[in-house]
């Protein structure tokens, strides 16, 4: 069945991906009309997430908010599929980087210095990673969830290593870190996803409790590389600019204290432009359990194990 699926979708998802950008944006219109004045996908959640997110904010805005999410949603679908035959002329021209970016990292491959780099589900990531190949000294590892699909797996893997990008399974992440070692890379991780309530980190997020991956905090502190925000911020319909801010992590001692830094950085970003984050996803369907059942409740340092 995922084969059949996969060789009905695959030439639909190249005929999109070759269409110009203005019939491109075209469809992704009649995709919003269709997905969410129609059928209501989600609609549900993200107006749940967005009124527990932003409690300040009025009826009004919310909606407004939520508009503009699902429009810019359908949007992201349609350039995640021109991703398949994007050129890198065009890749750079649609995702450029700012001047104080490429001079931070310009200045970490003048020392040699590998980096961890941080981002959440904002702007569009698939894009950030084709510009940063094209841009940068440093070889590009992105940890990544296979898809349980094998075939859209692999249409997923070249399309992201097309330009020089790697990725790493989040199961081989650790053992491939020691490999690199030796090497001018950075390794990124998209750091909003989540985990198994036991195993995650809890704290105050878009004012609602919150469990975390500790894959940055523990990356940083056992390579001893500084952490690099990555933000996607959406210039205007169809390009978006990269945008590298150092984390103060070097004197991070305290237990949860660079998760907590990363994390506060993505919300801000997310106040800024709150319609480019996915308010799609169930990011609050778990619930803090007690805390002797969490993995780091006996000796902090076993999350690190």
């Amino acid at each position: 069945m995922a084969l059949i699926i996969y060789c009905i979708a695959l030439p639909i998802c190249y005929i999109v991906s070759i269409l110009p950008f203005p019939l491109l944006y075209g469809l992704s219109t009649g995709f919003y009309y269709l997905l969410f004045r129609v059928i209501g996908y989600r609609k549900e959640v993200v107006y749940k997430n967005l009124r527990n997110a932003f409690p300040e904010k009025n009826e009004q805005e919310i909606k407004a908010i939520a508009d503009q999410f699902f429009r810019y949603f359908c949007d992201l679908v349609a350039e995640v599929l021109k991703n398949i035959t994007i050129s890198p002329r065009t890749a750079l021209k649609r995702c450029s980087v700012s001047k104080e970016t490429v001079d931070l990292f310009n200045s970490l491959a003048a020392k040699n210095q590998s980096a961890i780099i941080v981002m959440g589900h904002k702007g569009n990531w698939e894009w950030a990673g084709n510009s940063f190949s094209l841009t940068f000294k440093h070889e590009l590892h992105v940890v990544y969830h296979p898809l349980k699909n094998k075939y859209f797996d692999r249409l997923i893997y070249k399309m992201r290593t097309k330009y020089g990008t790697q990725l790493i399974r989040m199961k081989q992440s650790f053992e491939r870190m020691k490999e690199l070692q030796n090497t001018l890379h950075c390794v990124a991780l998209i750091a909003d996803q989540s985990p198994r309530p036991q195993n995650a980190y809890w704290l105050t997020f878009l004012n609602q409790d919150t469990g975390v991956y500790l894959g940055t905090e523990k990356y940083a502190l056992e390579s001893g590389y500084p952490v690099i925000y990555l933000d996607v911020y959406r210039l205007k319909r169809g390009y978006y600019e990269l945008r590298g801010e150092l984390l103060e992590t070097a004197n991070a001692t305290g237990f949860g204290e660079i998760t907590r830094l990363h994390v506060a950085t993505l919300e801000e970003k997310i106040i800024e432009q709150p319609y480019t984050w996915m308010w799609t996803h169930k990011r609050w369907k778990h619930h803090r359990p007690p805390v002797h059942e969490m993995s780091w409740y006996k000796k902090e340092s076993e999350v690190f194990a």
